[in-house]
């Protein structure tokens, strides 16, 4: 069952769009990890375009409500991380051609 709750978990947060870019986290590459312990908590470790990111504070407050309403999630624990630092080539062949950046290897 956790590796179909982490999957429920990475499904719902497609619905959490980064403001900037108008795309969702988990194709633009900011999911970093997703993993679920005994009790349904949560842990997810992302990162953000930049480390001053304005948008921080939505995008993780968006992470965990989103996971908190997958069924038998009972408590979210979202890290932010730098390492690595997020670039385009981590975005999902989709999101690239879709915001244009296909040539991105």
């Amino acid at each position: 069952m956790t590796g179909d709750l982490v999957e429920k978990i990475r499904d719902a947060l497609r619905s959490v769009i980064d403001p900037e870019l108008g795309y969702n986290i988990v194709d633009l590459g900011f999911v970093h990890d997703i993993s679920v312990d005994d009790g349904g908590i949560a842990r997810i470790t992302m990162t953000t375009t930049t480390r001053n990111c304005p948008a921080t504070g939505y995008l993780k407050d968006g992470v965990a409500n989103s996971a908190w309403s997958v069924p038998h999630v009972e408590f979210v624990d979202v890290k932010l991380t730098y390492d690595p630092e997020w670039k385009p080539e981590m975005m999902s062949p989709l999101a690239k051609a879709e915001l244009g950046f296909a040539e991105c290897n």
